[in-house]
């Protein structure tokens, strides 16, 4: 079994830092919520992996049916439970594509792949709420 292991180092205050396959990120919190604001809230990059795993498998899926994108974008909302802890309730993920003579139906199949088959991030997510998808196609 694969093992995937992070190390995450406190700074000062309410930054942390934590180094990735080479790349730094540090997550902090406002400055209205006692943070400094250097970087990202932790659960908004939980919304990131998942619309980033996603969407790397659609780009992949895509360009093996050979369809030329103008633009590709991957909305998430999430909605959040007022009391503590607070966590997300439900999602909705929203692929936004763009371009000339867009056929529809591949790119549904291509989202659908990853929604119900590929994507791992999603995948967890779903263990614990409810996530929908829809696919927006808009012709330049």
């Amino acid at each position: 079994m694969a093992m995937h292991s992070i190390q995450t180092v406190w700074r000062k205050n309410n930054i942390f830092d934590t180094e990735i396959d080479g790349h730094k990120i540090t997550i902090d919190l406002a400055e209205e919520a006692g943070g400094n604001d250097e970087g990202p809230r932790p659960k908004r990059l939980l919304l990131i992996a998942a619309a980033g795993c996603t969407g790397l498998d659609v780009v992949e899926i895509v360009r093996k049916m050979r369809i030329d994108l103008k633009s590709f974008d991957i909305r998430i909302d999430a909605e959040m439970s007022e009391e503590h802890p607070k966590q997300y309730t439900s999602l909705k993920v929203i692929y936004e594509f763009e371009g000339d003579n867009l056929p529809k139906e591949k790119l549904e199949r291509a989202c659908k792949l990853s929604f119900d088959n590929y994507c791992g991030v999603l995948a967890m997510y779903k263990k614990a709420v409810p996530v929908t998808c829809e696919v927006v196609i808009k012709n330049s």
